[in-house]
C-alpha cells in the first residue's frame, strides 16, 4: 500500500504522510464530516475547491489554499467549527490537524509537493 504525502518545498517539512483526496463530487461534500478529530500526520486534499464549511464538525482545522501549481496562496490557523472559508483563485484546498501550520513554521508563498 502506498501513501501519498506532503512536503513544504519552501522549508522543506514534511506536513502529511497519509493524505487523503476528495476529488469526485460526494467525497467533496463529505469531506471529514462524521469524523472526530484528525491525527497528526494526516491531511485531506480536496480538488477541484475554492470554499469550504465547517458546519457539522466538532474540531477546528489549519485549513490551506492552493493555486494550480500548489504554491500557497492562503492559510487559516485552526477554523472552528460552523465556519466558511474562500478564496477566489483557489485550485485546491488542504485540511490538516489545528497546530501544524504554526508548528512547521508554512507561510503563504509556500511550494507544496505532493508524492
Amino acid at each position: 500500500m502506498s501513501f501519498r504525502s506532503v512536503r513544504n518545498l519552501t522549508t522543506n517539512t514534511i506536513l502529511v504522510i497519509d493524505l487523503r483526496v476528495a476529488d469526485t463530487f460526494w467525497s467533496r461534500l463529505r469531506g471529514l464530516l462524521g469524523t472526530s478529530s484528525m491525527p497528526a500526520g494526516q491531511g485531506l486534499l480536496i480538488t477541484p475547491c475554492n470554499s469550504i464549511h465547517m458546519f457539522g464538525m466538532r474540531y477546528a482545522l489549519d485549513v490551506v489554499f492552493l493555486d494550480k501549481n500548489l504554491q500557497i496562496i492562503k492559510l487559516l490557523h485552526a477554523l472552528s467549527p460552523g465556519k466558511t472559508a474562500y478564496c477566489p483563485g483557489s485550485a485546491h484546498v488542504l485540511e490538516l490537524p489545528a497546530g501544524i501550520l504554526a508548528d512547521s513554521l508554512t507561510k503563504i508563498g509556500d511550494q507544496l509537493s505532493i508524492t
